[in-house]
């Protein structure tokens, strides 16, 4: 995770939350011994990582199992090596 202080920041985010849930993050920064801003960004930042690695695992995923559709209905013709093999097993 990268560490944001706030000499580095370049961009502000504000957000609207309830009451209640600004208090819940606020316990859970001290849990942390951290300002609630990082503690927010922290939480974010590592939401985002895990979301888009999510999403591409699960394209790599399609593109996989799409090659492997493709080579099953389209195989490429058998090498000198494969009927080699192939007669070796029928013999």
């Amino acid at each position: 995770m990268i560490n944001l202080t706030p000499s580095k920041a370049i961009a502000r985010l504000e957000a609207r939350i309830s009451p209640e849930t600004k208090s819940l993050l606020q316990k859970a920064a001290d849990l942390e011994g951290r300002t609630l801003t990082d503690f927010v960004v922290a939480s974010v930042q590592a939401e985002a990582y895990r979301v888009i690695e999510k999403h591409q695992k699960l394209k790599l995923n399609l593109e996989d199992s799409q090659a492997f559709v493709d080579a099953l209905l389209n195989p490429p013709p058998p090498n000198e090596a494969l009927k080699k093999a192939a007669l070796r097993i029928s013999n």
